[in-house]
């Protein structure tokens, strides 16, 4: 991936707190909203999380480690799955993220 694409990507990041822990979803493309039309949007979402910070075994599981740990796609997809809570909220930010790109679009197109 170059790395032009990578801060491309990037800044389609948006961070959404959840108590002490941050989750990095990343907003949809026009491609993307394109695509989703139609899908399920809590499984949907999933491979927009790109990160997260102050994530730990113990508030992922309420037992284990305290310590953060390294983001992990297919255990963040796991952990999810039963957190509906935390995933409307991703879906939800997400969604704000891309309406205020087309918002922004548009006033430049004004201007």
């Amino acid at each position: 991936m170059s790395a032009l694409a990578e801060k491309i990507r990037k800044a389609r990041e948006v961070r959404v707190m959840v108590d002490d822990m941050t989750l990095i979803v990343r907003r949809p493309t026009d491609l993307e909203m394109i695509e989703l039309r139609g899908a399920k949007m809590g499984r949907a979402i999933l491979p927009f999380v790109a990160g997260w910070e102050n994530v730990s075994e113990l508030s992922m599981l309420g037992n284990g480690s305290p310590h953060p740990i390294d983001y992990d796609a297919d255990a963040c997809a796991a952990w999810l799955e039963d957190r509906i809570d935390i995933l409307g909220r991703l879906v939800d930010e997400a969604f704000k993220a891309y309406s205020a790109h087309q918002e922004a679009l548009s006033s430049a197109v004004k201007n």
